[in-house]
């Protein structure tokens, strides 16, 4: 008799039986977690890449004469003897020293070999004789030679042929070739052939025979710009002069090898190395280390090796270490604000990931328990529940990096995989931790776990308040220093987490106190004719006690994105009113002197053009107390026009005659505190004085552009000082290139809209208020998916629910009706909680916070301090929005249940 052996049990791989048990569910965690990993990724990469483009304009703007580091070393000395001086200037010998600079600097800061040069040049540009040389004001021109290295790799010749040394050139040539640009010979006359001579010490005159005329490739570059003189001539005033006459200065080009010829002329010559950075490989994340490089070089370690390498005495100069200093003082006055917008918005994409683990134990919380009863232990069901999710959670992860990769190259992949990993490792744990925290112990039966019932726990309590006290902390930091201490501090994290701060300590106060009102309208509502009203407040009165993680997403959106708003909006405030200051109206026309006759009739015509509004400005009139500009202006429409711009608004009567012979005038503060109410005298440009009397004291006026004023009736100034010089236009949607066809020339044309256009002037303030619009939108989106979760996770309760109630003769517009009003109460507790807690944040924080960075560039802030700004639209749209949702989700959902058979939700045994 044979014994068969019994079969092998085969056990279904845990991880695939669940993803097939509930292939909707992984997909869906696995959409959340890559789009929030791409996010997540995306954003430092974003940051990389506006940061680069800042340092970019920063430096294209400073220009290479700016940003290069040029260094110079003397001649030999005349005591040396005369071969070893004519072989130490040579074209090879100094390439050789090139060469060896570039490999010392170059090792701590990105040079650019093309664009880098060495040479010989003149110090002193001489006094030239020759009579057919331009003599603007009767005075020589002045020319100095360089004998720059490259020029046929960085010229294209447009005459001629480029200079030639036919043999060896030593310090006692007395001819040379040499060439000049085009711009060079247009303006100076300049033509192949011609001869100019330079004196010469201790030996004749050098010729410098010019053989052709170059233009050159890339003038822009390093190598044409690093001495302006050398691309372009140019007219300078004789210092001293009281006429300010001028007279023309130019570069003539020689051979490298030519460079010996110049020991023989008074010119003074000095070698010289032009070390042209590479800007696209400078970083704005490496600027503390190129500071430290430039430094280096300047009068540094770099600067001592190069010295005893070359064995030259060589002194360096360089201006790219302001250029750097003044990106670094911009990129730190805006990055705390973009910081406020992320933290916002990651702490609701945490949140949301939390609340996606907490819904998924939810959902299976009958299987966990069911496995723990039979003997699973703790570590066996949280260790598979961890592997079935980072089977889903990982891949998606790395799709979303890849992603961010693929959207943004240039920038560091470190940041982006760290933060994609951290999403990975949270989405994660999540659900294992939360089923950790939930099945510790084996139970039959949880009890109720409802809103009104629910008693916060001392460990929650303990937590709160050392929440509370970090926010009070953040909150009172950012009123007092802002959102950076000093100009070279970035911020810290926790001012920057200040608006979080307080959205979350409003959702925990709102979490204790939600329970209190159902807790007294529980019995009130009992005596209530109908259900739907009592049975509406049970179900809310009796729905999780788990509603922190939602309210706390929903809160911390509103929050968000209200201060985004107000952020945003008080940029856009700032621009228009620096706009407004600047040029007064909406469009300005104006001369130096006195505007054209026919002109106002002109502008009139013009379109967009509403309202003219000529002004006399005398800018360098005369009182006791100095100058002080004068504005003659038609009482009536001038005072209009303050009324339409808002800006030192008065009216027509204040410059009215009074009983005195002194003029009504408007001044600004600084004039009333100098000249006091007595009347006082004012010399006019054209010789003629008028008496005022200041009545009336106006920050700013639109007539001129600054902070001193006078404004007087136009008819009260002579004929001559009341010709019109400026023309303030009013209208909708000026058409500036309209308003110069108009104008013909010979003025001024400042368009208030396009003023405002040119406000924007670094890629580091478009960047920062672009990522601080989709840190905004994307934290908006999470709140709508927190909002959405939660209903989901309530959904089959409460079809259930109507399911039975149908059976009672629940009618399906009183099931409708149910589900709105059970879903009201969290939802009008969300908004309102979320408007007034963005309305504090805002009221709390505008003190602290300084848009001008990011509205204004640098240079220029006539409107002052920027601030926020509460926008009505970001305030209240939100909070509607999720009132909105909760109430057409809650009906959608009894609309599709009373479509539905109803045996379904009946079934006996199905968890509810």
């Amino acid at each position: 008799m044979t014994v068969r052996s019994p079969r092998p049990r085969v056990a279904a791989p845990w991880v695939r039986t669940r993803l097939r048990a509930a292939p909707g569910a992984a997909l869906a965690l696995a959409l959340l977690v890559a789009v929030t990993a791409f996010l997540a990724a995306v954003l430092p990469r974003a940051v990389d890449r506006y940061g680069d483009a800042g340092l970019h304009r920063a430096l294209e703007s400073a220009g290479p004469d700016s940003t290069g580091v040029q260094l110079a070393a003397p001649v030999p000395d005349a005591g040396l003897p005369q071969e070893e001086r004519e072989a130490a200037v040579r074209g090879d010998v100094l390439r050789a020293h090139r060469s060896e600079l570039l490999a010392l600097a170059g090792r701590s800061l990105p040079l650019d070999p093309h664009q880098s040069s060495s040479g010989v040049r003149t110090s002193e540009a001489q006094k030239m004789s020759e009579p057919w040389l331009p003599r603007p004001d009767g005075l020589p021109a002045h020319l100095q030679l360089l004998a720059q290295d490259g020029l046929a790799d960085h010229s294209r010749l447009r005459e001629g042929r480029l200079p030639e040394v036919p043999g060896t050139v030593t310090a006692a040539t007395t001819r040379v070739e040499g060439a000049v640009t085009a711009d060079t010979a247009g303006d100076l006359n300049i033509e192949v052939g011609s001869v100019l001579t330079f004196p010469g010490v201790a030996r004749a005159p050098l010729q410098v025979r010019i053989t052709g005329v170059v233009e050159p490739r890339g003038p822009r570059g390093a190598y044409w710009s690093a001495d302006p003189l050398m691309r372009t001539p140019g007219l300078t005033i004789l210092p001293g002069d009281p006429d300010v006459r001028q007279y023309w200065m130019g570069t003539l080009l020689l051979p490298p090898d030519a460079a010996p010829a110049l020991l023989g002329t008074a010119g003074e010559p000095l070698r010289y190395w032009g070390l042209a950075p590479s800007v696209p490989d400078l970083h704005g994340h490496d600027v503390p280390r190129l500071t430290s490089a430039v430094a280096a070089v300047e009068s540094g370690p770099v600067l001592q090796r190069m010295r005893e390498a070359t064995a030259l005495d060589i002194r360096a100069r360089s201006e790219l270490d302001d250029v750097l200093t003044g990106h670094t003082g911009l990129r730190t006055a805006i990055g705390p604000l973009v910081s406020v917008a992320v933290f916002g918005t990651g702490t609701v994409a945490v949140v949301v990931l939390l609340m996606a683990g907490g819904l998924a134990a939810d959902r299976r919380g009958g299987e966990l328990t069911l496995l723990r009863a039979r003997g699973g232990s703790l570590r066996g069901v949280t260790g598979r529940l961890l592997a079935e999710t980072a089977v889903v959670a990982v891949p998606a992860a790395a799709l979303g990096l890849a992603a961010a990769w693929l959207t943004v190259r240039e920038a560091r992949l470190a940041y982006s995989v760290a933060a994609a990993g951290a999403v990975a490792l949270l989405a994660c744990l999540a659900l294992p931790l939360r089923a950790l925290v939930a099945h510790r112990a084996v139970r039959a039966h949880t009890g109720r776990r409802d809103v009104a019932t629910a008693r916060p726990a001392r460990r929650r309590t303990v937590a709160e308040l050392t929440l509370l006290v970090l926010a009070v902390g953040a909150v009172v930091a950012l009123r007092t220093r802002g959102t950076s201490d000093g100009p070279n501090a970035s911020g810290d994290h926790l001012v920057s987490l200040a608006p979080v701060l307080v959205g979350v300590i409003a959702a925990l106060v709102l979490a204790r106190l939600y329970p209190l009102p159902l807790r007294g309208l529980a019995r009130p509502a009992a005596r209530l004719r109908g259900v739907v009203g009592p049975l509406a407040l049970a179900r809310a009165g009796r729905a999780s006690g788990s509603a922190v993680l939602p309210l706390l997403a929903l809160l911390t959106a509103l929050t968000t994105a209200a201060f985004g708003g107000s952020v945003l909006s008080g940029v856009a405030d700032a621009r228009d009113r620096a706009a407004l200051l600047t040029v007064g109206a909406d469009a300005r026309v104006s001369a130096l002197h006195v505007l054209p006759a026919g002109l106002p009739d002109r502008v009139r015509r013009a379109p967009g053009v509403r309202e003219v509004t000529a002004v006399s400005v005398a800018h360098h009139a005369q009182s006791r107390e100095g100058t002080v500009p004068v504005a003659g202006v038609d009482p009536a429409g001038y005072a209009a026009l303050t009324r339409h711009t808002g800006v030192g608004a008065f009216d027509r009567d204040v410059l009215a005659p009074g009983g005195s012979d002194a003029l009504p005038a408007v001044a600004s503060p600084g004039v009333a505190d100098r000249h006091g109410t007595r009347p006082f005298a004012v010399r006019m440009e054209d010789g003629s004085s008028i008496t005022v009397r200041i009545v009336l004291v106006r920050e700013r006026t639109p007539a001129v552009v600054g902070g001193d004023f006078l404004v007087v009736d136009r008819s009260a100034l002579s004929d001559r000082a009341a010709r019109p010089t400026a023309l303030l236009v009013t209208g909708d949607r000026v058409d500036g290139a309209a308003l110069r066809r108009a104008a013909n020339g010979g003025t001024s044309v400042q368009v208030r809209a396009e003023e405002r256009a040119g406000y924007v002037d670094s890629p580091l303030q478009s960047g920062a208020e672009r990522v601080y619009t989709a840190a905004v939108a994307a934290g908006a989106g999470y709140a709508v998916l927190a909002l959405l979760l939660t209903l989901v996770r309530a959904a089959p309760e409460r079809a259930a629910l109507l399911a039975r109630l149908r059976t009672m003769g629940l009618t399906r517009s009183r099931g409708r009706r149910l589900l709105v009003l059970e879903s009201l109460p969290q939802a009008l507790l969300a908004a309102a909680g979320g408007t007034l807690t963005a309305w504090a944040t805002i009221r709390l924080l505008a003190p602290g916070i300084d848009l001008t960075a990011v509205a204004l560039p640098a240079t220029r802030s006539p409107a002052g301090r920027a601030t926020l700004l509460t926008d009505p639209v970001s305030l209240l749209a939100p909070a509607l929005t999720v009132v909105v949702l909760t109430v057409g989700i809650a009906a959608a959902q009894a609309w599709w249940t009373g479509r539905r058979d109803a045996v379904r939700e009946l079934r006996a045994g199905d968890a509810r």
